[in-house]
């Protein structure tokens, strides 16, 4: 009886594994029902289509974000994390960014993948692994094959890598001037945010590109006045910031009251591009990049947030338009393996710490400047960390209220032995393997004094350079759904073809 027994058991659990088998393999989402196997889209196209690409932005960036929103709103006394305003979207995903050449990408390739679904060698635009082949970009399908207006805004220099891979197809992203000129030959409509690199070639011997750009029919907006006055009545437009930091907007912390944002940018490019046919419109927060390459927590944060900023210019579009519009955020790649926690600090994390920064390390390295030229002693110099980033001496005034700003022994050798660095002429200091790891070819005292404050913070870093880890995709909007998941950066590009309806 008991043999009998066993063996019903075991027979039903056959029954229940085929069962349960047999539904697995034929499940399939719903979400994907709606991409034929043609890859076409069975529904209507999106008119308005915003995709948002915070370059170096991955988990770690927009979570530190958040959690610092958190840390300040509580003053410390809560763990408790402030989302922004695009992780709430309803639809998220995951994807992959390796390139041709490595699982720690470049901008050019990742930014590739995404605009034409292909990929490629890291420093190559919108062109095949043997630079033979150019391939064709969803702004210019889109362009092209629907009618739709298409701007590219960037907070970085606007023939820069990620913006270019829009409009562009070079063998090489360091050929700025002739990125230049595809962008102004491109006929898009709209292109916002930083100036151009080489705009009169390399060796400053070739037409200014501004010039040629208004030969070619663009108005060129260089002042606020002229920035926010654009509409759809303006024409093709270059609307370029007039408060630029070496071609770039300045980093958000760095960003005087008054002067113009990404966010800013962002709804005047909507004012110049809506129209009735529909539009396409690519935004880069390049300096969250820029700011974790040189290991800079406090500023990648507010460049992050200054991001989200952005992309709510977008949600207000989409309320106004909801059965139309689509909006995308994700980031090509990550950048300086940005962590939050730290082995000094065990598990725990003092996010509002960061709050006593106030700028970025690209302006404290001026500062450095100074210091080298009039050779000022590293006790004054200790004043100005202190004003700037908070950072005190065990036998500082204050040390006793802010202890855990207060330098350790260890940390006070550090900061010595950087700005002894840095009083060296860069052109004399001694740049070797551990100078790289140490200081990562920035200057030392800057990355001294942002690694402590943000290890003090409960935050580290691994590299100077991008990393290799996935990148979150959030969707809102007409096709949002199709989002969701976990896939290549290349399929970002299939999803908007099929969504879009172009060949």
């Amino acid at each position: 009886m008991k043999t009998l027994f066993k063996k019903m058991i075991a027979s039903l659990l056959v029954l229940t594994l085929m069962i349960g088998g047999s539904f697995a393999l034929s499940y399939v989402n719903p979400a994907a029902q709606a991409i034929t196997t043609d890859n076409t889209w069975s529904g209507s196209a999106p008119k308005y289509v915003f995709l948002f690409i915070g370059d170096g932005m991955s988990y770690p960036q927009f979570t530190a974000a958040s959690d610092y929103l958190g840390a300040v709103a509580s003053e410390g006394k809560k763990v408790e994390s402030k989302n922004l305003g695009f992780t709430e979207f309803p639809v998220t995903g995951s994807a992959m960014t390796f390139d041709s050449s490595s699982f720690c990408p470049d901008s050019a390739s990742t930014a590739t993948s995404i605009s034409t679904g292909f990929k490629t060698l890291s420093g190559v635009i919108n062109m095949d692994e043997q630079k033979s082949i150019a391939y064709e970009t969803i702004s210019e399908k889109l362009k092209k094959q629907k009618g739709y207006k298409v701007g590219v805004i960037s907070s970085v220099p606007i023939n820069h890598a990620t913006p270019a891979a829009f409009y562009a197809h070079q063998a090489s992203r360091n050929n700025y001037y002739d990125i230049a000129l595809e962008l102004v030959n491109s006929d898009f409509d709209y292109f916002g945010g930083g100036g151009f690199l080489q705009q009169t070639g390399k060796a400053s011997d070739k037409k200014d590109i501004l010039e040629i750009a208004k030969e070619k029919g663009y108005t060129v907006a260089n002042t606020k006045e002229s920035i926010l006055g654009l509409t759809a009545a303006s024409g093709k437009v270059i609307a370029i910031n007039p408060e630029l930091v070496g071609s770039a907007l300045p980093y958000e912390i760095d960003r005087k009251a008054g002067e113009l944002s990404l966010a800013d940018f962002t709804r005047k490019g909507i004012d110049t591009l809506y129209n009735e046919t529909g539009f396409f419109m690519m935004v880069e927060g390049g300096k969250i990049d820029w700011a974790c390459h040189a290991n800079d927590a406090m500023a990648s944060i507010k460049d992050t947030i200054a991001f989200n900023d952005a992309v709510s210019e977008a949600v207000k579009f989409y309320e106004k338009y909801p059965d139309d519009t689509l909006i995308i955020v994700t980031g090509d790649h990550e950048t300086g393996g940005l962590t939050i926690g730290f082995a000094g600090t065990k598990y725990g994390t003092y996010l509002d710490n960061l709050s006593n920064q106030d700028s970025s390390y690209e302006v404290f390295d001026k500062s450095i400047e100074t210091y080298r030229t009039n050779k000022t002693p590293f006790e004054t110099v200790l004043k100005d960390i202190k004003a700037q980033f908070g950072l005190m001496t065990q036998t500082d005034v204050d040390a006793s209220k802010n202890a855990e700003m207060v330098l350790s022994d260890y940390e006070y050798k550090k900061l010595k032995s950087a700005y002894d660095m840095s009083m060296i002429a860069k052109a004399d200091r001694k740049t070797g393997e551990e100078e790289y790891l140490l200081y990562g070819g920035y200057e030392p005292l800057s990355i001294a004094v942002t690694h402590l404050l943000n290890n003090k913070s409960g935050i580290g870093w691994t590299s100077y350079s991008h990393t290799g880890v996935p990148v979150a995709v959030f969707a809102n909007g007409k096709g949002s759904h199709l989002f969701n998941g976990y896939y290549d950066n290349t399929d970002l590009f299939v999803k908007l073809k099929a969504l879009t309806n172009v060949k």
